[in-house]
């Protein structure tokens, strides 16, 4: 299975963080999983990534021309693309589950996108999930679930089908292996 992560190419946000993309990339690599990422060789992006290289699984980076300078030695399978967009467009079309780690607008974005992916093209059976340390993401959760909730959103595709919060590294390991055990039993 091919799971996109999005997260933080800053550096030095705090252990829990850098924890939660090391346990997250370990996961990856020894369930036999591969990883789709955004490439960048610094923050929790490389700690995501080394985890993964070191668990000995395959790391796809996908990267725009103007972070070209930032790309990870680490990946296997290098995507340039010309821009951010193009960028989220190809890791949606490349991964089957994608994975939110605490990170800036450019995690939001990439988040949203892809949940407005999966809400428009009718997709209910893949899954977000969002790895919602110290409650990062909770204002947004709201703000999503009002916007759903509201008459702006049309019925008949439950956003919070697709998004699977885990406060923290055990519930996302756990949400993972359920997500994935009930897609390997289908």
């Amino acid at each position: 299975m091919n799971i996109a992560v999005y997260c933080s190419s800053r550096s030095g946000l705090g252990e829990c963080y850098e924890n939660a993309a090391a346990a997250l990339g370990e996961w990856i690599g020894s369930n036999g999983h591969s990883l789709v990422y955004g490439g960048s060789n610094a923050g929790t992006m490389h700690t995501l990534a080394q985890a993964v290289h070191d668990a000995g699984a395959h790391i796809t980076g996908v990267v725009p021309e103007c972070f070209a300078h930032r790309a990870d030695p680490l990946v296997d399978t290098l995507i340039p693309t010309a821009d951010l967009a193009e960028r989220k467009g190809r890791m949606i079309a490349l991964a089957d589950l994608f994975v939110v780690l605490p990170g800036g607008i450019g995690t939001i974005d990439e988040w949203i996108s892809t949940l407005t992916h999966l809400v428009v093209s009718g997709d209910r059976g893949t899954r977000i999930v969002v790895v919602n340390i110290g409650g990062v993401f909770n204002e947004m959760l709201a703000q999503i679930a009002a916007t759903a909730a509201s008459p702006f959103a049309r019925g008949g595709t439950p956003v919070d089908g697709h998004c699977v919060v885990a406060a923290g590294i055990e519930e996302m390991i756990n949400q993972l292996n359920a997500i994935t055990n009930y897609d390997n039993e289908k």
